[in-house]
């Protein structure tokens, strides 16, 4: 008899009440897959759903919500043994959805979840900050960090991700730089910076292009850095770097430390963490992540 891959789906609550993907899941179920559901309510669910998953020995733990539901069910992931750790699968029902966006997973729910339970799995990179959080997208700094922190859930809920860059407008009145230094292989910077850009993947706060050529798979991060004057790069979604432009910083390494003489916030797939020192470094095929195979940002 034929054995239909398990998955155990760890749905943001946000989402419980969602009838395109009710019916999904009962479709998959009628085609004979197996399918558990569980929905979080407060903070270390994700983490004990991830367990509940390795002891049912499913082949997938699916993240249903946005980047930051992402971000828990995989660090969970990456914190469990190897040899017995399940694919992570991603349904997009985030406000922005950057990680889900930017990989190609698709927007219609039922080819989402087909892709989580049965697309194949790659291997891909986690970073670490600090030796205490994880984040599988992007660590934004600076002003776009304060905008995506900010911008109120009705508007976020009416708007999508243009809510960011609407918002943004709005706060230009409040635009502050931070002075900080920057470390990496190869790489030193110190001065004033209105947005930094570190990427495992590629966009973030609704569909900002921070670091358009970072790659999930090659072991490394890509930085950039929005100096000076530079506003309105930080907030338009398809900038890409003009070669002349001074104003702009790229940087490439597996590792960076940032000091600062005053706390700055870093957002990490959308949970922000304060401080004046920051050690991001990356682990090389920390996971298994059902994608589409022409992902754009698998090497």
């Amino acid at each position: 008899m034929e054995k239909f891959p398990e998955s155990l789906v760890i749905l943001n609550g946000k989402g419980a009440n969602n009838d395109i993907l009710r019916s999904a899941v009962n479709i998959m179920r009628d085609e004979g897959y197996q399918l558990h559901m569980r929905v979080t309510w407060e903070s270390g669910d994700a983490a004990r759903y991830v367990d509940e998953a390795i002891a049912l020995g499913v082949d997938t733990v699916i993240a249903g919500g946005g980047d930051g539901t992402i971000n828990e069910v995989a660090t969970a992931l990456a914190q469990r043994p190897q040899e017995n750790r399940p694919a992570l699968g991603i349904l997009p029902l985030g406000t922005a959805n950057d990680f889900a966006t930017s990989v190609g997973i698709p927007t219609e729910l039922d080819k989402a979840l087909q892709l989580a339970m049965v697309g194949r799995a790659f291997d891909i990179d986690l970073v670490e900050v600090n030796k205490k959080a994880f984040f599988i997208n992007m660590a934004t700094g600076g002003f776009g960090t304060k905008i995506t922190t900010e911008t109120p859930e009705k508007l976020k809920a009416a708007l999508g991700g243009v809510s960011y860059f609407i918002h943004g407008l709005l706060r230009i009145d409040t635009l502050k730089p931070d002075r900080c230094e920057i470390r990496g292989e190869n790489f030193s910077w110190e001065g004033d910076a209105l947005v930094i850009g570190i990427g495992n993947g590629r966009q973030a706060g609704g569909g900002q292009q921070l670091c358009p050529q970072a790659l999930i798979n090659d072991g490394l991060l890509d930085l950039r850095i929005f100096t000076g004057e530079e506003l309105l790069p930080a907030l338009l979604t398809t900038l890409t770097r003009p070669e002349d432009n001074p104003n702009i910083i790229d940087g490439q390494s597996s590792w960076f430390e940032i000091t600062a003489p005053h706390d700055i916030t870093f957002n990490l797939d959308g949970e922000p963490l304060k401080g004046r020192e920051f050690r991001i470094e990356v682990h090389p095929a920390a996971l298994r992540c059902r994608l589409p195979p022409n992902c754009p940002l698998v090497g």
